[in-house]
């Protein structure tokens, strides 16, 4: 399943990308791969991604089963930002790490451009930055916001 929509806001966009996640546990638990810690994930699934750009003026969110099988742009794999944190959250919950956050920034507060997944890992956040070649990175940006899963 896939939500193509005109972009709202972010509230709305959080909605989708948590119903995308709960609609992606299953296919997850079916057909992905299971990795033995976040760091071999990470690069595991860096193998299976290319990123692209939504359509102008729609918030594009993926299931993983869309994002691998019948994506938008009929390259499995293909997303942006968001779509990868809807991986990357299936994915560590299927797992079942389950201390995870999602992080919004951007240039200013009311105007994020950007979002990524961490885990708690050993009591310490860990960036899951899909969008990123190396784990436990990420772009600098002005500001953040953490919000739990």
């Amino acid at each position: 399943m896939k939500l193509k929509v005109p972009y709202q806001n972010i509230d709305q966009t959080l909605k989708g990308i948590h119903t995308q996640v709960v609609d992606s546990l299953e296919y997850c638990a079916n057909n992905m791969p299971v990795y033995p810690d976040p760091v071999s994930m990470f690069y595991g699934l860096k193998q299976l991604i290319k990123y692209h750009n939504d359509p102008p003026g729609v918030e594009l969110l993926q299931s993983v089963p869309t994002l691998f099988d019948n994506n938008y742009w009929g390259i499995s794999g293909a997303g942006d930002c968001d779509c990868f944190s809807i991986l990357v959250l299936s994915m560590c919950a299927v797992h079942g790490w389950k201390d995870q956050r999602v992080v919004l920034c951007g240039r200013s507060k009311m105007a994020p451009v950007h979002i990524f997944t961490q885990l708690k890992v050993n009591g310490t956040w860990k960036t899951l930055d899909l969008t990123r070649p190396l784990y436990n990175t990420h772009k600098p940006y002005k500001f953040y916001q953490h919000l739990p899963v």
